[in-house]
């Protein structure tokens, strides 16, 4: 990380628990500063995510939902209030983000990821972070990513339970044929039957801060370079045991998008139902 800056007094001031760690300094800031990350959701996940960035001093963040604020929002989605309620999601997300650093760039993309706008979405930032609530958007994520050369950082809650990867299919699998798997490689193809959502079953509120937390750091590992990534690790964390378990997660040779003879080249191949299964992270 070489990136010279000029820091104002302010930027000094809001970013001194950064620049004085080694492994950020001011050239990582100055990184973070010029960084452009795409957020999936602006809901559990998406809040508590969309909010560290920000304060970390990502320089651009866009955000990617097609809801409104409702009243049952309120109980994990920290990132809206009340006074939201009715309004479009990205509307409200970036009212907040800029009250907390007015430094930051809020792109708002009130839509629904789709096939037909996902790769241009993609394309448009160095950084992919999805917090989605259904599989039909985790798969579509997956493959824009691999499709457009880009990282992607996703999470996903339900009930106590919550589970955390970064994919980076993209780089290749190495010699040994073992990294870097993408979301094909650890869960297979897209199920065939709706599963139960988090409104069926519930989900602890926290537990979204608890992942969406987590889910920032990663994206700021990424974005710099530092630590040692999840790319080919699924972290697993269960609240009401207070527990998480690391699972090795390697790269399907065979897989449709990202093995040895891939038959995914374009986001049209396929067709990515939006009711299929939900392991919500809404």
């Amino acid at each position: 990380m070489d990136e010279e800056r000029d820091f104002s007094d302010g930027e000094l001031e809001r970013y001194a628990r950064h620049l004085v760690l080694p492994e950020i300094g001011e050239a990582g800031q100055a990184k973070l500063l010029d960084s452009r990350v795409l957020v999936i959701g602006a809901g559990g996940l998406g809040s508590p995510l969309l909010l560290y960035l920000a304060a970390a001093g990502v320089g651009t963040l866009g955000v990617v939902d097609d809801d409104a604020v409702d009243l049952s929002n309120l109980q994990r989605q920290v990132i809206h209030g009340e006074a939201e309620i009715g309004a479009p999601k990205v509307a409200s997300a970036a009212r907040r983000l800029k009250a907390i650093n007015p430094d930051v760039r809020v792109e708002e993309h009130r839509t629904r990821l789709t096939a037909a706008n996902a790769l241009a979405l993609v394309s448009a930032y160095d950084l992919v972070c999805d917090g989605s609530d259904n599989f039909a958007t985790r798969y579509l994520a997956n493959d824009a990513c691999h499709l457009a050369g880009r990282s992607l950082v996703t999470a996903a809650i339900m009930r106590f339970d919550g589970q955390l990867t970064t994919l980076r299919s993209h780089r290749g699998h190495g010699s040994d044929g073992a990294e870097n798997p993408c979301y094909r490689c650890l869960f297979g193809e897209q199920p065939e039957d709706p599963k139960q959502s988090c409104a069926d079953v519930g989900v602890l509120g926290a537990l979204a801060g608890t992942m969406g937390a987590l889910q920032a750091v990663e994206a700021v590992k990424e974005l710099l370079g530092i630590g040692r990534s999840l790319a080919g690790r699924l972290l697993l964390y269960d609240a009401l045991e207070a527990g998480f378990r690391t699972i090795r997660a390697k790269a399907d040779p065979d897989c449709p998008l990202c093995g040895a003879r891939p038959s995914i080249g374009s986001l049209s191949d396929l067709d990515y139902r939006p009711d299929a299964a939900v392991c919500a992270a809404e």
